[in-house]
């Protein structure tokens, strides 16, 4: 998810000499963004597989740690990454949609004030997917947990999609790659102010933590015979899934 401050500029000063590249997307931001898209689009295609039961939770667990380091993040972060950056006046987002259909749409250093609604949907969503599903993992609440964990994962890819669709639209209405943004942390602004720093230890500390977890060095709950990448040997059951586990599927894995 592409997130950054609200800060406007002129349109017509797009593609000019007085252009230059502006750090707005600091490495922490970048590299949780891209961990939390994997651990999801992990997680959801491996939801329906008993065989890799294990891989699913550990998938989750790793996105239900992301979305804490971004609450944090958001609070604690440089300046396009703090959520007091974002626009979420319905008003704003409005306008912004609005000019869109205009021969200069506005444009935003930052995250444009649809987007940062965009942003925090899919925060929500993610969030509540893992907690639904950690919840029916650990037979917490009536059994229909599942099937509400399956609904807000269904959302959230459909949310995803959108997003994937939208970075494209905006990449060709303001001229600018944003997917090269959220890799190298830089965009063209002119006369914008700079994310203070890229704060590579904090993404470094990020990725320890992740590699720890992966490690078996942070426990996962609830599977049992195995944490980490051992877990992974193990079939769905020795790997944590009680006998008589809530968790069924319609179909066979092969």
């Amino acid at each position: 998810m592409i997130t950054a401050a609200n800060t406007a500029t002129d349109p017509s000063s797009r593609g000019s000499s007085k252009t230059e590249a502006t750090l707005v997307c600091d490495l922490p931001t970048r590299v949780f963004h891209w961990l939390l898209a994997a651990s999801f689009i992990g997680a959801f295609a491996t939801g329906d597989s008993e065989r890799w039961r294990a891989l699913h939770v550990l998938l989750g667990y790793t996105a239900g740690g992301l979305i804490a380091f971004r609450l944090l993040w958001g609070v604690l972060g440089t300046r396009y990454a703090r959520f007091t950056g974002f626009t979420f006046a319905p008003a704003a987002a409005f306008d912004y949609l609005r000019s869109l259909f205009t021969r200069q749409p506005r444009h935003y250093v930052g995250h444009n004030p649809a987007g940062s609604w965009a942003v925090l949907a899919m925060l929500a969503a993610i969030a509540l997917t893992t907690l639904t599903g950690w919840a029916a993992f650990s037979e917490i609440g009536p059994e229909w947990l599942e099937d509400v964990h399956e609904t807000f994962a269904n959302a959230t890819l459909a949310l995803i999609a959108v997003h994937v669709i939208a970075v494209i639209a905006s990449s060709w209405l303001h001229r600018e790659n944003l997917v090269s943004a959220m890799v190298t942390g830089f965009k063209r602004a002119s006369g914008a102010m700079p994310a203070a720093g890229k704060r590579s230890l904090v993404a470094a500390a990020l990725v320890a933590v992740v590699v720890a977890f992966w490690g078996g060095w942070i426990p996962a709950p609830g599977l049992n015979r195995g944490t980490g990448l051992a877990a992974l040997q193990t079939t769905a059951s020795a790997a944590g899934v009680r006998d008589g586990h809530r968790y069924k599927h319609d179909h066979d894995d092969d």
